[in-house]
């Protein structure tokens, strides 16, 4: 289920970057927006993006740390642990 929601998310991230470059060339076509202007806006987009990435790459781990904590589940950290209290 995880995986399709990434997918889905991923999906839909291309679709509309897609749509807002198609409506930026229209925009410049038209005069309505300058090259400079529409530049400006798709690395405010990339920077916004880029910032959304994180927030969320840092929430999963959080919920997957939550997850490892509730099932009780043994982590890389507690093998090592574990590996020099037998030494």
């Amino acid at each position: 289920m995880l995986k399709e929601l990434i997918y889905t998310g991923l999906g839909a991230s291309v679709i509309i970057r897609k749509k807002i470059e198609d409506e930026i060339k229209t925009l410049e076509k038209k005069g309505k927006l300058n090259k400079k202007d529409a530049k400006t806006f798709l690395e405010s987009l990339e920077t916004t993006g880029k910032a959304e990435e994180k927030r969320v790459k840092k929430h999963f781990k959080k919920l997957i740390r939550e997850a490892i904590d509730e099932l009780d589940l043994v982590t890389k950290k507690d093998l090592e642990k574990f590996k020099e209290e037998l030494k």
